[in-house]
């Protein structure tokens, strides 16, 4: 999974890589995505959601919305 990769050296607590984490599959299954461990796609997903998990969000659905948003992409 990219965004476990990603925040695997990160110092972010358990509880926000959950809230993270939660936010990166609920924007994977509203793209209707499937998390493969080298698709390009995923990973920026994954990179999206870090970003805007660093700038106080903390609801994992508005984190999802706004990567998707700010991605460009569409939910299906």
């Amino acid at each position: 999974m990219p965004i476990r990769r990603l925040l695997q050296n990160s110092k972010l607590q358990a509880d926000e890589i959950e809230i993270l984490t939660r936010a990166f599959n609920h924007a994977l299954r509203s793209l209707s995505l499937i998390d493969r461990r080298d698709d390009p796609l995923a990973d920026m997903v994954a990179r999206k959601v870090i970003e805007i998990g660093a700038i106080s969000v903390r609801d994992p659905a508005e984190i999802s919305k706004m990567a998707i948003k700010q991605l460009g992409l569409s939910p299906e």
